[in-house]
């Protein structure tokens, strides 16, 4: 295995870069459940096979999401927050592989946003120790 040197500084800043990036779009989906929770439900219908997703429901998801998603800001608990916010994402990433078969058709091509998301988490979870700007980390 090959080493590189980067200085701790630019590396720090560049995944807090990384994970300011995929908290926004977590935040985004998070308070989509409060704002439109009707919204949540059809996404959970269509992706999720779960039916009758009600408002309360939206809510608890929401409001657990946003728990998680303020504490993968913070860097609170990396290892586990992190790995959490890395599943999250694959599988909502994943549930939408119909949209991946025909790009063209409707908004389907903005579903391939996902990925760079998707790699930009992975590099989070394998980085976190050096991901220490701004966060609860030692």
């Amino acid at each position: 295995m090959s080493t590189v040197t980067v200085s701790r500084e630019k590396l720090s800043w560049s995944l807090f870069g990384l994970r300011l990036g995929v908290f926004v779009v977590f935040l985004i989906w998070t308070l989509d459940k409060f704002v439109n929770p009707g919204h949540a439900a059809v996404v959970m219908k269509v992706f999720y096979s779960m039916p009758d997703v009600s408002a309360n429901m939206a809510y608890l998801l929401g409001a657990a999401q946003l728990v998680l998603t303020i504490s993968f800001l913070v860097g609170f608990q990396k290892r586990w927050v992190t790995l959490l916010i890395l599943l999250m994402h694959l599988s909502s990433t994943l549930v939408s592989y119909g949209r991946y078969i025909d790009p063209w058709s409707g908004s389907n091509l903005l579903f391939f946003a996902a990925w760079p998301m998707l790699a930009a988490t992975v590099a989070l979870y394998l980085l976190r120790e050096y991901d220490t700007k701004f966060t609860l980390a030692k």
